[in-house]
C-alpha cells in the first residue's frame, strides 16, 4: 500500500512539474499559417532560383511568424512525377504554395483552380506569362525583386487569413 502511495505521489509530482515551467524563450512561436515551396531536385542550393525564393520566404517568416518549408522533387523532373509532390503540399494544408521549375509551375498552374482557398506563387519567365491563370495565382519574375515579391505574397496571404 505504501509503495502504491509513493508511486502515485511521484507520478503526480512528475506531471504537475511539467505545468510549472514556462515555454522555452528561445522557441519561436509560429502562427497557424504555412508557406510551402516546391522545387527541383537541387532544392534551395545556393545559386539556384529556388534559393532566392527561399530567402523571400524566410524574410516573410521573420515578419509574420509564418512556418515555411520546402519540398524538392526527386527523380524525373516531369509533370507526372511532380504531381504527387504537389498533392502532398495540398494535403499538408499549405496556405501558400510556391513553385520553381518548369514542371513544378505547370502542375501548380493546372491545379490551382481546384484549390481556391490556397494562394499560389509561380516563378516563371516571360515566355509563360501570357498563359491564362486562375485568380489565386501570382506570377513572380526571376530577377532583382523576386525575394520581395515572394515575401509580399506571403504577407498578403497572412493578412487575408486574419480578416
Amino acid at each position: 500500500m505504501a509503495l502504491l502511495a509513493l508511486g502515485l505521489t511521484g507520478a503526480w509530482l512528475f506531471v504537475d512539474g511539467e505545468h510549472d515551467t514556462p515555454p522555452d524563450p528561445r522557441a519561436r512561436q509560429y502562427q497557424d499559417f504555412n508557406a510551402c515551396l516546391l522545387t527541383g531536385e537541387k532544392g534551395i542550393m545556393q545559386g539556384t532560383l529556388a534559393a532566392s525564393v527561399w530567402e523571400g520566404m524566410q524574410k516573410a517568416s521573420l515578419e509574420t511568424r509564418t512556418r515555411v518549408t520546402y519540398v524538392p522533387v526527386t527523380g524525373a523532373q516531369s509533370v507526372g512525377n511532380v504531381r504527387p509532390f504537389f498533392n502532398s503540399l495540398i494535403q499538408r494544408q499549405c496556405d501558400v504554395v510556391l513553385a520553381v521549375g518548369v514542371p513544378q509551375v505547370q502542375v501548380t498552374q493546372a491545379a490551382a483552380g481546384k484549390h481556391p482557398s490556397v494562394r499560389f506563387v509561380v516563378v516563371d519567365d516571360a515566355s509563360g506569362a501570357k498563359a491564362e491563370r486562375p485568380g489565386n495565382v501570382t506570377v513572380a519574375q526571376p530577377g532583382g525583386e523576386l525575394e520581395e515579391t515572394v515575401a509580399e505574397a506571403i504577407r498578403q496571404g497572412v493578412r487575408a487569413s486574419e480578416a
